[in-house]
């Protein structure tokens, strides 16, 4: 049996019709026309989507979300991109150490991460705050754009760099003219996983939230706790066509790739 022969052929469209069954289902729930979530749905109506459009806590908690994941992604590329370049291009002692630090919230559990965030933050009242909320967002996010930093800076070449460097130009000149442009697939990579990652937090966040501060997954969540509508599957469909329309624009414009280094 070869590789491409119908058999793994049939295995593969089994998987992908197991991973993308939930999406099918959610999306035709979000098409129901009955007050509860129920399968098949006995009729089918766009009223959901118009109950998300008029739902005033979805919609404050989408704007926070948006502004803290936006000003997170910036931290997380400021502080991100002279670390990886240290880390890629960088020969001195404690350089893997330095990676493995950077990326060690990686290999912990978010639960873990959100109670230590929790118990820091609160000697500094930082809980229910915007700026605790970011600070513990950037903790999980940071260390995926350093990853796929230090990749993308790996595979540069560094003759061009070098010869931009025997012509006169500075070092710092060289780093905005010709690393930077040159990275540019990889940071846009980063910039978009790291937005998605702030954006879809949840534990973190419901440590750190409070009652007058709540991104969109914690509203979610409490939502959820309360109700069994299909204004969720309605929310989840509209997210799921942002998230893929975000992925496919990085896919066109650089591929996902060439973004992350080969």
């Amino acid at each position: 049996m070869s590789a491409g022969g119908p058999f793994f052929r049939g295995v593969v469209a089994v998987v992908y019709a197991f991973l993308l069954s939930p999406l099918v289902f959610v999306t035709l729930i979000s098409f129901s026309s009955d007050r509860f979530i129920v399968f098949p749905p006995s009729g089918w109506s766009l009223q959901w989507y118009a109950a998300l459009m008029e739902h005033s806590g979805l919609q404050e908690a989408f704007r926070v979300s948006v502004m803290t994941s936006s000003i997170v992604t910036a931290a997380a590329l400021v502080l991100g991109i002279p670390a990886a370049y240290a880390i890629a291009r960088g020969e001195f002692r404690g350089r893997e150490a330095m990676f493995s630090y950077f990326t060690s919230p990686l290999v912990l559990p978010t639960v873990v991460i959100g109670l230590g965030t929790l118990l820091l933050f609160t000697g500094f009242r930082l809980v229910a705050t915007y700026q605790g909320l970011m600070l513990g967002q950037l903790i999980v996010t940071l260390p995926f754009v350093v990853r796929i930093l230090v990749t993308a800076l790996s595979t540069l070449p560094p003759d061009v760099e070098d010869a931009a460097a025997t012509l006169g130009a500075s070092p710092w000149l060289v780093f905005r003219r010709v690393t930077l442009p040159l990275a540019l697939p990889g940071l846009l990579a980063a910039a978009t996983l790291s937005f998605l990652i702030s954006f879809d937090e949840v534990v973190i966040s419901l440590f750190l939230s409070g009652p007058r501060l709540s991104t969109l997954p914690v509203e979610v969540f409490h939502y959820v706790e309360r109700r069994a509508d299909p204004l969720v599957a309605a929310l989840s469909v509209v997210l799921i066509v942002v998230t893929a329309a975000a992925v496919l624009l990085v896919e066109r414009l650089v591929g996902v790739v060439r973004a992350v280094g080969r």
